[in-house]
């Protein structure tokens, strides 16, 4: 596990990076991954623009700025995503502005498609759900925990909706967006500092 880390953590992009990297990807008119389709661009823009209004809006609890910055271990936090993906659109923007409050917290994004070993380490019920957070210790490189693809409210939602209707379509995506909306981040917050607790 720790040379599939390591590699990983070779092919990983600071926040700005990633965002530089998938905007200049639609520029060309792809989108990040290794399955390019006019729906996963579309996804991508939609994205795009939700994370230019989050990395404005999103504001990190004051309870958990205090714990943050009490923080004294040293953590990597390295999270699986793709341009696409709308969780990860919504969540990556949180996960930056909270590691921006401690100096013990070195943020780290890798694309799914390019680390399918590290993806495989930490499937989600046999799927490759994303986005994937893996908090690690810095020096040892020791998995801390791991969390994703979504806070628990929001993967209530989904799956309830998928119970009552079997399928995910666009009307549960638009309620899951709504919801990501009026959560504000919080959830995602709260349970972040629940694990780094219990470490």
């Amino acid at each position: 596990m720790k040379e599939i880390l390591k590699n990983a953590l070779n092919n990983s992009y600071s926040y700005q990076d990633y965002r530089k990297t998938v905007t200049d990807l639609l520029q060309e008119g792809k989108s990040s991954g290794a399955i390019q389709s006019e729906a996963l661009v579309n996804y991508s823009r939609l994205n795009e623009t939700r994370m230019h209004r989050l990395d404005k809006t999103i504001v990190i609890d004051q309870t958990i700025v205090s714990k943050f910055k009490a923080i004294q271990s040293k953590y990597i936090w390295l999270v699986i995503a793709e341009g696409w993906c709308g969780d990860a659109a919504q969540i990556l923007p949180i996960f930056n502005k909270m590691s921006e409050v401690s100096d013990h917290i070195d943020f780290k994004i890798v694309f799914r498609d390019d680390n399918e070993a590290l993806m495989n380490l930490f499937l989600t019920n046999g799927s490759k759900s994303i986005p994937k957070l893996i908090i690690l210790d810095k020096n040892a490189l020791d998995v801390i925990a791991d969390w994703g693809p979504r806070p628990k409210g929001a993967i209530d939602l989904v799956q309830n909706y998928k119970d009552k209707f079997g399928v995910i379509d666009d009307t549960i995506k638009a309620e899951l967006q709504m919801w990501y909306l009026h959560d504000k981040g919080l959830s995602t917050q709260k349970e972040i500092m629940e694990l780094l607790k219990g470490s």
